[in-house]
């Protein structure tokens, strides 16, 4: 019996996060990729294994094909691309979107060595206000686009951080890379695209009308885990 249960917990990984339906993540997939099909060209995301809670929930969800078929559905150039809102599959034109889930929060796993550089994959959550935790909403995501900046831009937002000094590894990132230094310390990143980063500034391009929303609807055709390279 014992042999048994060391050979099912070597195999499989439980990650409910509050989830009625707990998934059991299989061991394989940890070394896995997420390759994201959108209707504006491919993305291939790598998941952080520093941030467990999230990167199992992620893999769970694109397991479960829950993001097949979702849009973009909040898009601002230089800044971000959000996407993940359940509701959006099925959305009118010009519905208003961005209070879906799937009915659960995942705990706040934030790394110092997980900043939003451009290409950064973060969980999108409500405002402090109503959530001091910082916890995630299950299944919502945004992929950093941000820009590039100057030492004194970087003075700027640092200032603005509550006594957060952006360390001068992440300076020179932004400074090179690019990316939204202005979210560090306030959301979870768990992940980073590591090709197809002129897909985020094709999204981030397009036309939005009312609440960012693009006009043209900008649509995740099929998330899958693909060998990592």
């Amino acid at each position: 019996m014992n042999k048994l249960f060391a050979l099912l917990v070597s195999l499989f990984f439980f990650s409910s996060f509050g989830d009625p339906h707990p998934y059991q993540v299989k061991k394989g997939d940890l070394n896995k990729d997420v390759e994201l099909v959108t209707s504006k060209g491919t993305m291939v995301i790598r998941l952080s294994d520093s941030t467990p809670k999230h990167r199992d929930n992620f893999i769970k969800l694109v397991n479960q094909h829950f993001y097949d078929g979702l849009l973009f559905h909040r898009v601002m150039s230089q800044f971000m691309i959000q996407g993940g809102d359940p509701k959006s599959k099925t959305a009118k034109p010009g519905e208003a979107l961005g209070g879906g889930s799937p009915g659960y929060t995942i705990p706040a796993e934030m790394r110092p060595d997980l900043f939003h550089k451009k290409g950064a994959l973060a969980a999108a959550r409500t405002p402090d206000e109503v959530n001091p935790q910082k916890e995630s909403n299950g299944s919502q995501f945004f992929i950093v686009q941000g820009r590039v900046y100057d030492d004194a831009d970087l003075n700027q937002v640092e200032a603005r951080l509550n006594g957060y000094k952006i360390p001068e590894a992440h300076r020179e990132v932004f400074k090179t890379i690019g990316g939204s230094p202005s979210l560090d310390s306030k959301y979870t990143v768990f992940g980073e695209v590591i090709k197809g980063l002129d897909i985020i500034d094709s999204i981030a391009a397009v036309p939005v009308g009312d609440r960012n929303r693009p006009v043209e609807d900008v649509r995740i055709i099929k998330a899958t885990l693909i060998k990592r390279q």
